[in-house]
């Protein structure tokens, strides 16, 4: 993963409200996204930014 990118502190992560567990895969909300600030551009499915055009 880039370094460059910025995550919040998982001390600050509640689940339930940032993320939660679908099977094994930990799914994040859009509330986790906005907390993060901007978009990774990985397709998230609760991702609450506009999605780039190409």
């Amino acid at each position: 993963m880039p370094k460059n990118k910025s995550f919040p502190d998982p001390k600050h992560l509640k689940e339930g409200v940032h993320y939660y567990f679908e099977g094994p895969y930990m799914v994040f909300t859009a509330a986790y996204h906005l907390m993060r600030g901007t978009c990774c551009g990985s397709g998230c499915r609760h991702c609450p930014f506009p999605k780039n055009k190409k």
